[in-house]
């Protein structure tokens, strides 16, 4: 019997998992460079959704004093807004100074033989993050995450309550690595007011989204108006935040994908 793909990564969720890069990795903290390093691994810790960089000690140019030891802990799922802090395999937390900072518990050090020579490093401690020449945000790509955008003909019809909100037949549909189907929709083919937000969020895949709100319904509705080139065609069209709305495409509602994505997950993770 053959295995589904999505299967087999899921048995290792729960595992500690590393990655080597070839890429040049960089941080910068108080204007000073702290990483330079060729030899930097990803880092996924048990039931972690997104990696984070390790380097070699001898790559790090910071001193680390000891927080002491760590026993694994925290919810079922670490999502990035688990602080780094909460860590779900053993090993031991430092404190890292540099260019007259010191940030606590931004250094772990697993106990893991792989590993060992390494200080596995809190992202949104440093002031900066680069990938050869470029500069990176949120959190390290997972290189075994994919963003596909494809252009569509289906008929698709979003509303609230059995108030139309958009409708089109040219939507761009986004496929991601365990997430919902997303639908991104022409300005044109909205059929409601919506009020700019202030509100911002970044993806590592996908770029820096703007937020809108319509009606009594705050920031629901969201673009990204300058993607990055793996979804440069969404560029300017608006998604609505379906977990909320009726999303019905060639007829067919949808089942509304907040609730049903978290159970699917769990079970085919074996997460609480």
């Amino acid at each position: 019997m053959s295995t589904r793909m999505r299967d087999a990564m899921g048995q290792q969720f729960k595992e500690l998992r590393h990655e080597p890069t070839e890429k040049r990795v960089r941080a910068t903290l108080g204007g000073q460079t702290i990483v330079d390093t060729t030899n930097a691994v990803l880092v996924w810790e048990p039931r972690r959704i997104v990696p984070t960089y390790a380097v070699p000690a001898a790559d790090l140019r910071a001193s680390l004093s000891s927080a002491g030891p760590v026993s694994p802990g925290g919810p079922g799922f670490l999502h990035p807004g688990i602080p780094f802090t909460v860590h779900s395999t053993a090993g031991e937390a430092f404190d890292l100074s540099a260019g007259g900072q010191t940030r606590a518990g931004a250094a772990f050090r697993p106990a893991d033989a792989d590993l060992r020579d390494h200080a596995v490093l809190d992202f949104a401690a440093f002031d900066g993050w680069f990938e050869e020449e470029e500069r990176i945000h949120s959190h390290p790509r997972d290189p075994y995450h994919r963003v596909d955008a494809r252009a569509s003909s289906r008929h698709v019809r979003i509303e609230d309550g059995g108030t139309l909100l958009a409708e089109t037949t040219r939507p761009v549909l986004v496929f991601e690595t365990n997430l919902p189907v997303r639908f991104y929709l022409p300005r044109e083919d909205v059929a409601v007011e919506l009020t700019p937000s202030d509100q911002t969020s970044y993806c590592p895949y996908k770029g820096q989204a703007s937020y809108w709100s319509t009606g009594d319904r705050a920031n629901v509705v969201w673009s990204y108006p300058d993607p990055l080139p793996d979804a440069a065609g969404i560029g300017g069209l608006v998604a609505f935040y379906d977990d909320l709305f009726d999303v019905t495409v060639d007829g067919k509602l949808r089942d509304r994908p907040g609730g049903a994505v978290v159970r699917s997950l769990r079970e085919e993770f074996g997460v609480a």
